[in-house]
């Protein structure tokens, strides 16, 4: 097991022990106090352990090795799973926001007490925290699906925030548990869209952001010792395993042996640090 597959997986195994704690608590307290915005936010949050079952299955299989049918690896398997996560999000918010307007004309009453106070702040600290280190586990991995897995933690902190603001405010505005848990499945929805959106962008292929080219072309020209006047810059992203390929301009008189020296640095140093594998066209300046 590799780096990368080890903070995958605790990120997963971690969160699949917080939330099937904290849908437990919620639910619980949804019961007590009548509450659907509560129960909502209880199933949200054990759709949090699905999406991170699949974020460790999908780890498992984008780790493959490559073979005859994928000489690039397996590595996107983990942006489909990403792209599961999202859909996943869109069904449970469809499903929150159809229940919520069944129950608009329902007279419900709630009888919200000490504990549904206390397990909704609980919540809200565990799923930020749970984001934070996901978030923080993304980049130090790449992982798409774990940076998914981020949004569908901070998508439960803040429909936690939600439904304290609901608590407070229900004795003041009729049906305010039915609104919130609209704005709740609204919120889910916003976070499927950003996590559908960047996997197809990664599945399709995005150009290279101005800032990396710029600390690459530095970083290029740095290795050589002169500059590289690089060019046509691309990244092909496949999960685990990436490569760039860009062109660079050596002077006309320079021998083979010389530019030979200078690719194999490049492929080297580009290896070391920014893990991908380099292929280098040569232009004549």
């Amino acid at each position: 097991m590799n780096g990368t597959q080890k903070i995958a997986y605790t990120e997963g195994w971690l969160s699949i022990f917080v939330n099937i704690i904290l849908f437990i608590l919620k639910y619980w307290a949804g019961i007590a106090s009548g509450s659907l915005a509560i129960i909502t936010d209880a199933w949200h949050s054990l759709s949090d352990s699905v999406s991170s079952v699949v974020v460790i299955l999908g780890t498992k299989f984008a780790s493959k090795p490559a073979d005859e049918k994928h000489p690039f690896g397996h590595g996107r398997i983990e942006t489909v799973t990403a792209l599961f996560i999202g859909a996943f999000l869109l069904v449970i918010a469809f499903n929150f926001f159809y229940d919520a307007i069944e129950r608009f004309n329902s007279e419900d009453k709630h009888n919200y007490g000490a504990f549904a106070i206390w397990v909704t702040i609980v919540a809200i600290v565990m799923k930020e925290l749970s984001a934070q280190y996901a978030l923080w586990a993304s980049r130090k991995t790449g992982l798409l699906s774990l940076k998914a897995d981020a949004w569908h933690h901070r998508s439960d902190a803040i429909s936690s925030v939600v439904i304290i603001i609901g608590i407070i405010l229900d004795d003041y505005i009729p049906r305010i548990d039915v609104i919130l848990t609209i704005l709740v499945s609204l919120l889910i929805s916003y976070s499927a869209y950003s996590i559908i959106k960047e996997a197809i962008n990664a599945i399709l292929g995005t150009a290279p952001e101005n800032d990396f080219i710029k600390q690459f072309t530095e970083f290029a020209n740095k290795i050589a010792g002169f500059d590289l006047s690089v060019h046509h810059i691309h990244i092909h992203n496949y999960g685990m395993y990436k490569e760039i390929t860009f062109h660079i301009c050596l002077p006309g008189e320079m021998k083979i042996k010389e530019a030979s020296i200078i690719h194999k640095k490049l492929n080297r140093e580009v290896k070391k640090k920014f893990n991908m594998e380099a292929t280098i066209h040569t232009d004549k300046k």
